[in-house]
């Protein structure tokens, strides 16, 4: 004869077995806590430097430009961190976002706006307005210097492309208000590259918009409830 043990009915539902968090999950948002870092990095660091820098001018120069000169080494440094904590960031979201709306073209091109910035650090911008100091204005823009603009142009639309996609996994989630908000960031961020002939300030606004509505955006994702 056998005997099959068996728990009574009222503690089966009392007691409930526990629940641990999903490692993935765990995963995913310490990989966006890391994308979320790339903006204020980046821009605090660049922002220090313009300050601290002889000759440096932010109505005239462009932050990439602080790669040049003796101390350019940090502003190259602050690319490539920027570049590898977006990466990661991009990573995060494909996670959190597998299966839903947005999850295969939003983490794709937060990537590809992370690949620009290694490539800026690779392709240095040109001299010129005065900085670094006693260096000479370009006439003629370099290989490397239009390879720099290059860089930032397909970041940066790439950039306003995933605020496009990642409105649909915010309004999924209930916030709509959001979701508006990232399809018009996008009409800002280009009116002020647009801008950058007449004002370099325009230039530097629009693009340190990019970056604070990106760390907007995935700080929303990681607390919103997934739908």
């Amino acid at each position: 004869m056998s005997h099959t043990l068996s728990t009574p009915d009222h503690l089966a539902s009392t007691t409930p077995a526990p629940a641990p968090a999903p490692a993935s999950r765990l995963g995913a948002r310490r990989a966006l806590f890391a994308g979320m870092a790339a903006g204020p990095l980046f821009l605090g660091t660049g922002i220090v430097q313009g300050f601290a820098r002889d000759g440096f001018d932010f109505t005239r120069n462009a932050i990439s430009q602080l790669a040049l000169g003796e101390a350019g080494w940090i502003q190259t440094v602050n690319f490539l961190l920027a570049g590898a904590l977006l990466i990661v960031g991009a990573a995060g979201l494909r996670r959190m976002l597998s299966g839903g709306a947005g999850g295969t073209w939003g983490p794709v091109l937060v990537g590809v706006f992370g690949l620009s910035f290694w490539a800026a650090a690779a392709l240095p911008a040109d001299a010129g307005a005065g900085f670094p100091v006693g260096a000479p204005d370009a006439t003629v823009m370099s290989g490397h210097g239009a390879g720099h603009m290059v860089a930032g142009m397909v970041g940066y639309l790439a950039l306003c492309a995933a605020f496009v996609v990642l409105a649909r996994p915010l309004a999924a989630r209930g916030h709509r208000g959001w979701a508006l908000a990232s399809r018009l960031v996008p009409v800002a961020v280009l009116a002020g590259f647009m801008a950058s002939a007449a004002s370099v300030l325009a230039f530097t606004a629009g693009a340190g918009l990019g970056f604070v509505w990106l760390t907007a955006v995935t700080a929303r994702l990681v607390t919103a409830p997934a739908p």
